[in-house]
């Protein structure tokens, strides 16, 4: 997890770092479709036993309805460690957006995801938040952490990394 509050902090200071010579954006048309690929690292956390971690790629898309509001999909999978293996996650969430400025969004996340590990397939409801830049008119990066799964014997949370494309 250190390696990701790194890289999350790098990627925040080089987004504000460019904002002061970042173009002037033409206002957005909605709805705005957009789809991106993610570095996610998850980790699985039992009430009594070891938790395991691992890294994964988590594919999102969506679309955006207005300045403060759109709806997202997640589909992710990979990563092991020892006898836990992530099959899948997949879910659909509602978005409310806050603009700090033309370039920079956050975000928070709420809906239902359904995760598959091994032979053991949960679903439940998920929340979280996350941040986004703009870094060219249809090219922003961005950084969010999840609670897929909130079970009674153990959690299942991932903080991602990645890029998103909007048409």
């Amino acid at each position: 997890m250190r390696l990701l509050a790194v890289s999350t902090a790098a990627l925040l200071t080089a987004a504000f770092a460019s904002s002061a010579q970042a173009q002037q954006y033409q206002m957005p048309m909605y709805p705005r479709a957009y789809a991106g690929a993610d570095a996610m690292f998850w980790e699985l956390d039992p009430e009594q036993g070891s938790s395991a971690d691992s890294v994964g790629l988590r594919l999102n898309g969506g679309a955006q309805f207005n300045d403060y509001f759109g709806a997202e999909a997640h589909l992710g999978t990979g990563g092991s460690e020892g006898s836990t293996e992530l099959d899948y996650l997949v879910g659909a969430y509602a978005k409310g957006i806050l603009p700090v400025s033309q370039e920079f969004r956050l975000y928070g996340l709420a809906g239902f995801t359904e995760v598959d590990f091994d032979a053991d397939r949960e679903s439940g409801f998920s929340y979280g938040g996350g941040a986004e830049f703009d870094i060219a008119p249809n090219l922003a990066v961005g950084a969010d952490y999840m609670r897929y799964l909130d079970k009674s014997d153990y959690t299942f949370d991932a903080a991602s990394v990645g890029v998103r494309y909007r048409f």
